[in-house]
């Protein structure tokens, strides 16, 4: 199984950007566990992030064929892009929305995801574990 996991705008800034809200794990922590639990599972993993919407479209276009699965954290492009949405739906792959933090207990506007009404699960305030629990999910229910 081949899952692809996607990265919104300022997710490179982890362990720098609020961390009382985000941690202190760095982006590259995120990655090595990302890495490492795809090894631990038995799945291939491709990380990508950008802090371009127009990036992440391409990417999950790249995805159509490509991969079985999508791990995506649009972070704040989640209430934002209907583009990313739309580009979710046109390729049809099972895809998990994780967020780090639970945008339902923060400010109102995180509290509407767009991209949610092309994702088969979210997982949302389980800190860095949640790309590992939606990889899990994937695998469980997708895998091949």
């Amino acid at each position: 199984m081949k899952i692809l996991v996607l990265n919104g705008c300022n997710i490179n800034m982890l362990g720098i950007r609020e961390p009382e809200i985000y941690g202190h794990t760095s982006y590259s922590d995120l990655t090595k566990l990302i890495s490492d639990h795809a090894k631990e599972i038995g799945v291939e993993v491709s990380i990508f992030q950008s802090n371009h919407e127009g990036d992440i479209i391409d990417k999950i276009q790249w995805a159509y064929n490509e991969v079985d699965a999508i791990v995506i954290n649009p972070a704040a492009f989640t209430h934002t892009s209907v583009g990313i949405l739309d580009a979710l739906k046109a390729v049809g792959i099972p895809a998990v929305e994780v967020h780090i933090s639970d945008p339902d207990t923060r400010e109102k506007f995180r509290h509407v995801s767009l991209v949610r009404n092309a994702c088969v699960h979210t997982i949302k305030g389980h800190g860095i574990a949640g790309y590992t629990e939606a990889m899990d999910y994937l695998k469980n229910n997708y895998g091949k």
